[in-house]
């Protein structure tokens, strides 16, 4: 059982959440943060001030600890290239060099579905799945490769596992959820493509559940040791069904407009040319990824995680939409 972790990115949505069930359980946190956060002062986490591209702050997060959540990274799908580079690939192998000098024996690293998107349907796929070979940003060329290196490194000596969580929400995200409302207010906002496709989603609580229960497993008989892992509510929904219950939470109306695939794909390469040429590093209003993947399906076979460590959603989506109204209503 673990004793003490240290976790990388635990100011984040993600992150948080999973620092709060790892304190339910009694478990001491360092967190490798970049700056103070009141929750992890209230939680009772040892914080230690730095980046992932200081070697000596990783060092000293990662004293007296077992194990190791790397979650931290560099997202989005508009930006420098070299920074996705630094964060997401020299500062993971950062992690995985001080977890293999200093004897860390777990290590459970965040990863991403967008490593096998090719740009088509994804209908219920598993970890047999192939990476991407043709990457339409640098989130997903760095994931690839981020990943890769973490489950090359699972030896004995360091057991790891990769946890891919899709399209992450919940009360508090400051991504997905803020970004829908903000264009439904503003009347930007609207379906990609002629049918809806089915995706998966994992509510945030469900998701940091899957990391502790992998951690777990690491810990006793290590089956999900070298191997990564899809990560769902298993519940796929289309995504107009759930755009309009992140509306309905907020009390906005519903959204029927739609935008052809094509004609998204096409402003979406145009943007990215133009905002290339003139070195702008705010997000595009779409690009050729975002197009894919609003008009693509993506739910996932979640057998592996269920099999090997016991991983089932508690809180399904409308159990998580009610968490959300509330939340909507209390601020």
């Amino acid at each position: 059982m673990m004793q003490q972790v240290m976790i990388t990115g635990a100011r984040g949505f993600l992150g948080l959440s999973l620092v709060r069930l790892l304190r339910q359980h009694n478990i001491a946190v360092n967190a490798l943060v970049r700056g103070p956060h009141p929750e992890l002062s209230r939680l009772g986490v040892n914080v230690i001030i730095g980046n992932l591209a200081d070697k000596v702050a990783i060092s000293t997060a990662m004293e007296n600890c077992d194990t190791v959540f790397h979650v931290a990274s560099k997202a989005g799908v508009w930006g420098d290239e070299q920074e996705y580079i630094d964060t997401n690939v020299t500062g993971n192998q950062n992690i995985i060099d001080a977890c293999q000098s200093l004897g860390i024996k777990h290590l459970v690293y965040t990863s991403t579905p967008s490593v096998i998107f090719s740009g088509k349907d994804e209908d219920g796929v598993d970890e047999s799945t192939p990476y991407c070979s043709h990457p339409l940003n640098a989130y997903t060329r760095t994931k690839i490769i981020a990943e890769r290196a973490v489950l090359a490194a699972n030896s004995p000596q360091l057991k790891t596992c990769a946890i891919r969580p899709h399209l992450i929400w919940g009360p508090g995200d400051p991504h997905l959820i803020p970004r829908v409302i903000a264009k439904a207010k503003a009347g930007k906002l609207a379906l990609v493509g002629k049918e809806d496709k089915l995706v998966d989603t994992v509510y945030v609580e469900n998701a940091a559940l899957a990391h502790f229960l992998a951690a777990q497993e690491l810990h006793q008989d290590g089956k999900c040791a070298g191997k990564a892992y899809f990560i769902s509510n298993d519940e796929p929904i289309t995504m107009a069904a759930m755009l309009n219950h992140i509306l309905a939470a907020a009390q906005l109306p519903a959204v029927s407009k739609r935008v052809p695939a094509s004609l998204a794909y096409g402003i979406g390469a145009a943007l990215e040319t133009v905002y290339r040429f003139a070195s702008l590093q705010q997000e595009p209003a779409m690009t050729r990824f975002v197009a894919k993947q609003l008009s693509t399906s993506h739910w996932f076979d979640i057998s592996a995680a269920k099999r090997d460590f016991g991983y089932h959603a508690p809180i399904t989506i409308a159990q998580g939409m009610a968490q959300l109204k509330q939340s909507f209503n209390q601020s």
